[in-house]
C-alpha cells in the first residue's frame, strides 16, 4: 500500500447548461487529471451553492442532471473517483455552521462577490445590502466546508476564486487552534490553490468571454444542426476571401485552437495568412468541434434518457463517501467542540470496557470482484479500511492475524497502517492509530 494519495477537489455549480468553454477550461482537463495514479479525486455537484443565485427549482434540478450526465459522458469514471451531489452529504452543512462560528465577519465583509454587490448598490444609490441574501455573504464558508470536510490537498480554481481558498485555510487554521488542545491536534489540512495557467478562456459568439452571463455561449451538446448554426453566427470582421487575416485576433481561430492539435492549428494559421474565407473557416471549425463532441453527445443523450441511473449513482457515491470520510470526521469534530454524549465522562472519553467489547470486522466483495474488509467501532464508524484481495481466504487470514495480535506491532505512515512489512489498511479520516489498536484489543480474548 502506498502513502496517502494527493486529494484534489473540484465543485461544479448546478446553475446552467454546460457549454464549450466549460468543456475546454474545466471538464476536459479535470477528467484527464482524474486518471493520474497518485491522485484521489473528488468531483461534486454544488447544488447548494446554486441556490444563492437561482430560485427556480426546475432549473436547479435540470442543471444538476445535465451537469452530472456531461461529466459522465466526457469520461469521468465514478468507480475511480468520488462523484457525488453536495446536498447528499449533510455533514457539509453541519460543518458549515461550525466554521461559521469561528469565521471572522470582517473577512467575509472583504469577499470579492459580496463587495462587488455592495459596490453596485452604492453606485445605484441603494442601501449597501439591498437585494443581497445571506447566502451570498456566507458562500465562502460553505465552500470552505466542501474543501475541509475531505481534507483536500489541492483545489483547482480560476483566479477569481483564490480568495475563497485562502479563507478556507484561515477558517481551518482557526478551528485547529481553538480546538486542537495542548497537543495541537490538526483536524484539518490546509488546502493549496491550483491555477491552470495553460487553460485559455474561450471567446463566445460575440467575442467576449463565453459566459451564461453574456448569453453568448455554445452549448456543449447542442444538436449537430444547432451547433452548425451557432458557429455560423460567430462575429467576424469584414475581410473578404483572399485577404490575409490575423489568426490571433480571430474568435474563430481561438475556438479552433482549443480543439485542434498542434499540426492542425499550424495548418489553419497558414490558411488565415493565405486569406481563407470566413464561411470556410467556420465550416472547418464546426467539423473539428463536432468530430470530438459527437461521440460524447451520443453518450450524453443516452444518460439523459435514464435519470434514475444517475440518481442511483450519485446517492451511492455519497453514501460510500460519508461512510469512508465524512461521518467519522464529523463525529470527531462534534466531540471537539463539545457536542458530546452526556453519558460519557466529563473528559469525553469512552469507557474502556465498552469500547473493547464492541468493535467488528466486516468482510465483503466489491463490484471489481476483489475481497475487502473494514474495522468499525461500536457506532459502526469506520476505523480501518483493508486493501483488496483476490480471494476471501486471503482477506480472512489477515483479519485473523489482526484479531489475534490485538493491535500489537502496528505502525502508521501517512494514513497507511503496517504490520511488520505488510500494508494492512488505511486509517479513516480523523482516526488515529491508537483508536485502531484500542478497538483491536477487544479481540484479545476472542470475545468479540
Amino acid at each position: 500500500m502506498t502513502p496517502r494519495k494527493t486529494r484534489i477537489l473540484t465543485g461544479i455549480t448546478t446553475s446552467g447548461t454546460p457549454h464549450l468553454g466549460n468543456y475546454t477550461g474545466a471538464i476536459r482537463p479535470a477528467v484527464a487529471a482524474s486518471r493520474a495514479p497518485d491522485a484521489e479525486s473528488f468531483y461534486f455537484l454544488a447544488d447548494l451553492h446554486a441556490l444563492v443565485k437561482v430560485q427556480d427549482p426546475a432549473r436547479v434540478q435540470r442543471s444538476t442532471l445535465e451537469i452530472a450526465a456531461t461529466w459522465l459522458a466526457c469520461g469521468l469514471d465514478p468507480g475511480e473517483v468520488w462523484f457525488y451531489r453536495q446536498s447528499d452529504i449533510p455533514e457539509i452543512t453541519e460543518l458549515t455552521w461550525m466554521l461559521t462560528c469561528v469565521a471572522g465577519k470582517g473577512i467575509l465583509n472583504r469577499a470579492h462577490a459580496y463587495k462587488a454587490a455592495v459596490d453596485r448598490n452604492r453606485a445605484d444609490g441603494e442601501d449597501d445590502d439591498a437585494g443581497i441574501n445571506a447566502g451570498l455573504f456566507m458562500y465562502p464558508v460553505l465552500m470552505s466546508a466542501d474543501i475541509l470536510l475531505f481534507n483536500a490537498d489541492k483545489v483547482p480554481v480560476g483566479r477569481d476564486q483564490i480568495q475563497h481558498i485562502e479563507m478556507a485555510r484561515d477558517f481551518g487554521q482557526r478551528f485547529n487552534h481553538l480546538y486542537g488542545g495542548p497537543a495541537g491536534k490538526q483536524y484539518f489540512r490546509l488546502p493549496e490553490v491550483v491555477i491552470e495557467e495553460n487553460v485559455a478562456t474561450l471567446p463566445g459568439l460575440d467575442g467576449r468571454k463565453m459566459s451564461k452571463s453574456y448569453d453568448n455561449t455554445i452549448p456543449l451538446f447542442a444538436p449537430r444542426a444547432t451547433l452548425r448554426k451557432l458557429i455560423a453566427s460567430i462575429v467576424t470582421d469584414s475581410r473578404a476571401p483572399g485577404e490575409p487575416k490575423d489568426a490571433d485576433a480571430s474568435n474563430v481561430f481561438q475556438l479552433y485552437r482549443a480543439f485542434a492539435g498542434v499540426d492542425e492549428t499550424a495548418a489553419m494559421r497558414r490558411e488565415f495568412e493565405q486569406g481563407i474565407g470566413w464561411g470556410d473557416a467556420k465550416q472547418q471549425l464546426f467539423e473539428r468541434i463536432d468530430s470530438e463532441v459527437a461521440p460524447l453527445r451520443e453518450r450524453y443523450e443516452t444518460l439523459m434518457a435514464e435519470p434514475h441511473k444517475i440518481e442511483r449513482l450519485l446517492r451511492d457515491g455519497a453514501q460510500r463517501l460519508r461512510e469512508r470520510h465524512a461521518t467519522p470526521l464529523l463525529r470527531e469534530l462534534r466531540a471537539a467542540v463539545g457536542l458530546r454524549d452526556l453519558s460519557q465522562a466529563a473528559g469525553g472519553k469512552r469507557k474502556a470496557a465498552a469500547k473493547a467489547a464492541t468493535p467488528q470486522f466486516k468482510q465483503y466483495r466489491e463490484g471489481d470482484g476483489r475481497f475487502h474488509f473494514k474495522l468499525v467501532d461500536a457506532d459502526g464508524a469506520l476505523l480501518l479500511q483493508g486493501p483488496g484481495f483476490e480471494s476471501a481466504r486471503e482477506a480472512g487470514q489477515l483479519v485473523a492475524r489482526l484479531r489475534q495480535g490485538a493491535g500489537a506491532g502496528l505502525r502508521a505512515e501517512s494514513g497507511a497502517v503496517w504490520l511488520d512489512d505488510e500494508a494492512v489498511g488505511e486509517l479513516a479520516d480523523g482516526v488515529a492509530l491508537e483508536d485502531v489498536t484500542a478497538a483491536l484489543s477487544g479481540f484479545a480474548d476472542g470475545d468479540a
